[in-house]
């Protein structure tokens, strides 16, 4: 992925704005240890039905959610040990498109592990989602 700058999101439409974060995401994941990539895995997983986890990167998520009860799925570390950075992008994506707000709670997860706080990728993400939450709150207030 080329170098992003906040600026070059801000002025981006709100597709490419959700393509770029999802990039930014699978970035993120390919660093993480394997217990945060079980976490941010079971994040995106959360809004999506059994129809969107069956269609995204070929149903490596539906078997992750069918081993376990729903709502109490937990995704182990030796799940995502095949699922590669492109499927989380992908699920990002799908996860972005049923839920507006399937991001919330993603700069905490990514500011708890000390391995990814101090990476680029992570760094415009956290800032990324601040800024989308601060226009979030300021629009419920005005509507």
């Amino acid at each position: 992925m080329e170098p992003l700058a906040p600026e070059v999101y801000d002025a981006a439409p709100a597709a490419e704005q959700e393509r770029m974060v999802s990039q930014l995401v699978g970035t993120i994941y390919e660093t993480a240890p394997l217990t945060v990539r079980s976490k941010l895995v079971l994040h995106l997983m959360k809004p999506l039905g059994v129809l969107s986890l069956v269609a995204v990167a070929d149903g490596i998520f539906a078997k992750i959610r069918f081993r376990d009860d729903w709502p109490d799925v937990q995704v182990l570390p030796e799940d995502v040990k095949n699922v590669a950075p492109q499927d989380v992008i992908a699920l990002t994506h799908y996860a972005q498109q049923v839920s507006l707000h399937v991001l919330d709670g993603l700069a905490q997860l990514v500011m708890a592990s000390p391995v990814l706080a101090s990476s680029a990728a992570a760094a415009l993400l956290v800032h990324i989602l601040v800024q989308r939450g601060r226009a979030d709150r300021r629009s419920e207030h005005r509507g």
